[in-house]
C-alpha cells in the first residue's frame, strides 16, 4: 500500500477528536431549540404569546450570528496560529458557554451564552474540515470528511434523546462539560498540520503571500461557495430552529414533549445517514448533480411537510426523516467541496467565509420567522416561505461550471 494513503493510529485519534467535538456542537446547537418553548416560559414567566415569540427569536438568531463571527475568527486563527489552535479553541468556547447556559437566571444571560456557543460552533465547522483536509490520506479523504458531517446529526439526535429523558432544560445544558474534556485531551494528542507549517514558513520568509483571499480565482470561488452553502444553511436553520415549536402547534392536548423529542431524533437520524453516504454519492454523481438533487428534494419536502399537515400525525416523522436525509447529504458534499476550492494559506479563512457569509442572513431569517408567524397565519406558512431559498441554491448549482474540485494535495495548494 502507498504509505501516503495509509490510515495511521494518529489519523484515528485526530478523527475522533474532530468527530466528537462536532457531535457535541450539534447537540448544544439543537438543545435550546428542543427546550425553547419550556425554557422561555421558565425565564419569562407569564407573558403574552407575542412577547415569548420575540424572546425565542432573539435566542435562536443570536446563536447563528455567533456562528458567523466564530467561523470567520476561528478560520483566521487557524491560518495565523495553526489548525490545532483554531480547533481546540472553538471546542472549548462552545463547551464553557453551554455549561453556563443552564445557570443563567434571566433571558438576556441565555442570549449572551447562546451568542458565545454559536461562536464556538461556527469555529468547529470550519476548523475540523480544514485540518482533516490537510492531514487525512488523499485516497479516502472525501469519504471520511463526508462521514465527519454525520457528527452534527448525531448531535441533533442526542439533543432529542436528552429532551426525551430529561425534563429540566437547565440540567440538560450540563452536557457542555464534555466538550471541555475533549478540548483538554486534544491539547495533548493533536499535532499541527504539516501542510500549514510548511506554508507558514514560506509566508514568514516572504516567499508566499497569505492575503489573497479576495484576489483572482479565489474571489469567484468565495461567491460560489458562500451562495451555495448559505442558501442550504438558511433553509436548514429556519426549519429546524422552529420545528419543535411548529410541532407544538399541531398537538391539540399536552405539552408535546415526546413528539418534539422524536421529531428531533428523526431529524438527526436522517441527517446521520445522509452524511454517511454523501462521500460515496459525491464520487458516483459528482458535486453538481448531488447538490442539485439535494436542493430539489428539500424544496419538495418542505412543501409537503408545512403545507399538507394541519394536525400532528406519525407521517410527519417520515417526512422529517426524508428532508433531513438530504440535508445531511448536502452538508457532507459541501464539507468536502468548499475547503478544496482554496489553497493552504487562505483555506481556513476562505472556508470560514463561505460557511458563514450566509449566517447573518440566516439569523435574520430565523428572527423573521418569529415575527411573521402572526402575519402568515402560523409557523407552517412562515417556514414554507423561507424554504424557497432552496431554489436559489438549485439555480446557482445548475449554472455552476466548476463541478468537482480536485482533492489531491498538489492541486489544493497551488
Amino acid at each position: 500500500m502507498d504509505q501516503s494513503n495509509r490510515i495511521t493510529n494518529y489519523h484515528w485519534v485526530l478523527f475522533a477528536v474532530c468527530f466528537m467535538g462536532t457531535v457535541f456542537a450539534g447537540t448544544i446547537s439543537t438543545l435550546m431549540s428542543v427546550y425553547l418553548p419550556v425554557a422561555v416560559r421558565d425565564l419569562m414567566g407569564e407573558q403574552t404569546e407575542d412577547r415569548l415569540n420575540t424572546i425565542s427569536a432573539y435566542i435562536n438568531s443570536v446563536f447563528i450570528i455567533g456562528g458567523a463571527i466564530g467561523g470567520f475568527v476561528c478560520g483566521m486563527i487557524s491560518d495565523r496560529w495553526g489548525r490545532k489552535a483554531g480547533l481546540l479553541f472553538s471546542i472549548a468556547v462552545y463547551g464553557i458557554s453551554a455549561a453556563f447556559t443552564g445557570l443563567m437566571p434571566a433571558w438576556w444571560g441565555v442570549v449572551i451564552c447562546r451568542l458565545i456557543s454559536g461562536f464556538g460552533l461556527g469555529g468547529v465547522l470550519v476548523t475540523t474540515v480544514t485540518i482533516l483536509m490537510e492531514e487525512w490520506p488523499e485516497k479516502s479523504r472525501a469519504i471520511y470528511i463526508g462521514i465527519l458531517s454525520i457528527s452534527i446529526p448525531i448531535g441533533i439526535f442526542s439533543a432529542g434523546l436528552i429532551d426525551y429523558f430529561v425534563s429540566s432544560w437547565r440540567q440538560a445544558f450540563a452536557v457542555g462539560l464534555l466538550p471541555i474534556i475533549i478540548a483538554l485531551i486534544g491539547a495533548k494528542v493533536i499535532r499541527e498540520s504539516d501542510q500549514w507549517k510548511s506554508r507558514r514558513k514560506l509566508t514568514i520568509a516572504g516567499e508566499e503571500s497569505n492575503n489573497e483571499i479576495f484576489a483572482g480565482p479565489n474571489r469567484n470561488r468565495l461567491v460560489l461557495g458562500s451562495v451555495v452553502f448559505g442558501t442550504m444553511l438558511i433553509g436548514l436553520w429556519a426549519i429546524f430552529s422552529w420545528l419543535p415549536t411548529w410541532i407544538q402547534t399541531l398537538v391539540i392536548t399536552g405539552d408535546a414533549q415526546k413528539e418534539r423529542g422524536i421529531s428531533m431524533m428523526m431529524l438527526g437520524m436522517g441527517g446521520l445517514i445522509g452524511g454517511f453516504i454523501s462521500g460515496w454519492l459525491m464520487n458516483a454523481m459528482g458535486t453538481r448533480k448531488a447538490m442539485l438533487l439535494c436542493f430539489a428534494v428539500c424544496s419538495v419536502l418542505s412543501f409537503i411537510l408545512f403545507k399538507t399537515n394541519h394536525l400532528f400525525s406519525n407521517l410527519i416523522y417520515i417526512e422529517i426523516f426524508v428532508l433531513s436525509l438530504f440535508f445531511g447529504i448536502s452538508q457532507g458534499v459541501l464539507s468536502v467541496y468548499i475547503p478544496a476550492l482554496f489553497p493552504v494559506p487562505v483555506r481556513g479563512t476562505a472556508t470560514g467565509f463561505c460557511f458563514n457569509a450566509g449566517r447573518i442572513l440566516t439569523a435574520l431569517a430565523v428572527l423573521f420567522v418569529g415575527v411573521l408567524v402572526t402575519t402568515m397565519g402560523g409557523y407552517g406558512h412562515a417556514l414554507f416561505i423561507f424554504s424557497a431559498v432552496f431554489w436559489i441554491g438549485f439555480l446557482v448549482m445548475a449554472l455552476n461550471r466548476e463541478t468537482k474540485p480536485s482533492l489531491n494535495k498538489e492541486a489544493a495548494i497551488k
